[in-house]
Formats: structure tokens, C-alpha cells, sequence
């Protein structure tokens, strides 16, 4: 499956979300791919954030990075960092983005 997702960074923490994401630490890349994601890209305009994330079960992906303590620290981060947060926040695996359009 394919989920989109919208989020925020901060203005003035720019430059500090994209050193993190030069840096994820390889033990989350490793868990987040045993979780079932195949591929996750992120482009950034001004402060939006554009994800595509393909996965197996986003919920599910969810689940098994929740209480990891390498996600817990990224999470952790990430919250000092982002005004949008998509993947702890209260709509959880329901925060993606529908499609609208795909052209065929």
C-alpha cells in the first residue's frame, strides 16, 4: 500500500530537520523496514513536508515502531522539530493523505 502524508516543520528548524534525516540512525531504518516499509521518501516545501510511504500495513507499521527505543527517541526529536506530526499524533494510521486522483 502507498500512504501519503502531510506534515510541518518548524521555520526555524529547517535546517535542523534535514541534518536528523542525513543522520536516521540505522537501527530505525532496519526496524522500520522489518515493519513491512519498502520505500519512504520525504520532499519538503518551505515548511511542508510531503511523505510517500509503501508498506505492507501502514497500522500495523505503526504498531511495531511504537514502543521501540530507538523510534521512541526519534519521535522525541522529531517533536521538538516539527508543528505537524503525523504518525503519533491522536488520528494515528488514519492521518495519511486519500488519493484523489492517480493518472491511469
Amino acid at each position: 500500500m502507498r500512504v501519503a502524508l502531510h506534515t510541518k516543520v518548524r521555520a526555524n528548524r529547517i535546517a535542523d530537520y534535514e541534518a536528523a534525516h542525513r543522520d536516521v540512525p540505522k537501527e530505525l531504518t532496519v526496524a522500520i523496514r522489518a515493519a513491512g516499509a519498502t520505500s519512504w521518501t520525504i520532499w519538503r516545501s518551505g515548511t511542508d513536508l510531503f511523505h510517500i510511504l509503501e508498506c505492507e500495513d501502514y497500522a500495523r507499521l505503526l504498531a511495531e515502531l511504537d514502543e521501540l527505543p530507538v523510534n521512541v527517541a526519534w519521535q522525541a526529536r522529531m517533536a521538538e522539530i516539527l508543528d505537524v506530526v503525523h504518525d503519533y499524533s491522536d488520528q494515528g494510521a488514519d492521518a495519511s493523505l486519500p488519493v484523489v486522483w492517480e493518472l491511469p
